[in-house]
């Protein structure tokens, strides 16, 4: 990869790392006799759970299945409404529309692109008269949302808070680890090739339910049912007084979001370097900050907020470019030709126009601000300071050139 003076000829925005270990774990896998529902899920889930701090960890295919299996085992669905952050990827809000629920959009503060308190009480007055059952707080970038004071918000509402926490794995907040599930139900977590770990694609969610736990156990392979604690018709699973082998009950359906016994051993594998991971892209973060010092005002860090240590899963800076004088397109086509990739994270979910035709055009200042300014620069673990001090470097003089 990428040497003690960069080396990319082109530089993504991100990149996986996957070092030799990774690569023999996945191959043990595929000599072993299960290449899926064997015995290496339970032990990614457990390490998981161990990592975040919670007591129960269910893996699944994507961190959109994650998504999904949350709002389907807290019974989402027509007549409810959930709260989501206008900033956030598309599968926050499309969670909630596949189990006939709708979506209330919350605005964000301009500068750091979370829901807040504020935010989430506004959304909450718009619903009125609505059953809002659920609020799924977007820990953007890695840095996590005010979830004690949503909490706090929400206590005694009956309302249910689901962390889309894709981008936060080793986040904290407030001395509490993003994932234990001290101020949420459940939380949901991507292992895509962008993130601190990966699993080539996979999802995971977080609680400290038992009972909800195996639901969404349950639920992520069909709804299939093989403990006779739960058999409605335990009489069919009977064959001379002993219990069938091969039977089993759906009381409910499910999905297949199972993850595969190759993707779980890269993923625990890949779990066991998060800690080396995390520490890199906060000190590629730190180089950031300092080299783009300088470019102020017109070109800001992320917000940096107090009482959380980020994931640091994006590094996205705030840009003036009116005041520059330039355009975000034109500014990432000019990186581009210099090998450096940018991204933009996220367009405004309430402007696509799937949901302007649902629920019309809605007013989010903060949301707006936000996007306008955005801008992912590279960021992973793999990169070196000369990376960063590449990237800095193109886009200073890519500004000074408009």
């Amino acid at each position: 990869m990428s040497g003690s003076d960069g080396g990319y000829a082109f530089l993504p925005y991100a990149h996986q790392l996957i070092e030799a270990d990774d690569v023999a774990a996945v191959a043990e896998v595929l000599r072993s006799a299960f290449l899926t529902t064997g015995p290496v899920l339970p032990r990614f889930e457990t390490a998981f759970a161990t990592a975040v701090g919670a007591r129960h960890a269910v893996a699944c295919s994507s961190g959109t299945a994650a998504l999904h299996l949350a709002v389907m085992a807290l019974d989402l669905g027509p007549g409810d409404l959930a709260i989501v952050p206008s900033m956030t990827f598309l599968a926050t809000a499309n969670a909630v529309r596949f189990v006939g629920a709708e979506v209330v959009f919350a605005d964000v503060d301009p500068d750091s692109g979370l829901i807040t308190p504020e935010t989430t009480a506004a959304a909450l007055a718009r619903a009125s008269g609505g059953r809002v059952k659920a609020v799924m707080p977007v820990h953007l970038g890695g840095t996590a949302a005010d979830l004690a004071a949503i909490g706090a918000l929400l206590e005694r509402r009956g309302i249910s808070v689901v962390e889309d926490a894709c981008h936060a794995l080793g986040a904290t907040a407030a001395g509490t680890r993003i994932g234990d599930c001290t101020h949420s139900t459940m939380a949901t977590f991507s292992t895509h090739p962008a993130k601190a770990i990966t699993t080539g694609e996979g999802g995971m969610v977080t609680l400290n339910d038992s009972a909800l736990a195996a639901r969404l156990a349950r639920l992520r392979s069909h709804g299939m049912d093989y403990d006779p604690q739960h058999w409605q018709m335990p009489e069919r699973g009977a064959e001379a007084g002993l219990e069938a082998p091969w039977y089993y009950e759906m009381a409910e359906i499910g999905c297949n979001y199972r993850l595969t016994d190759i993707a779980c051993a890269l993923g625990l594998s890949q779990l066991g370097k998060l800690q080396r991971f995390l520490a890199r892209r906060s000190e590629l973060a730190a180089v950031y900050d300092r080299l783009i010092a300088p470019l102020a005002p017109h070109v800001r860090p992320p917000v940096s907020v107090p009482g959380t240590q980020s994931g640091w899963h994006l590094y996205s800076v705030r840009i003036d470019f009116d005041a520059l004088g330039t355009t975000r397109s034109l500014v990432m086509r000019r990186l581009r030709k210099r090998g450096i990739g940018t991204q933009v994270h996220y367009i405004p979910v309430h402007t696509q126009p799937y949901y302007r035709r649902r629920y019309g055009a809605l007013a989010l200042p903060g949301a707006e601000i936000y996007y306008r300014r955005t801008l992912s620069l590279p960021l992973f673990a793999a990169m070196a300071e000369g990376d960063v001090e590449r990237v800095v470097a193109a886009l200073a003089e890519t500004l000074e050139a408009r």
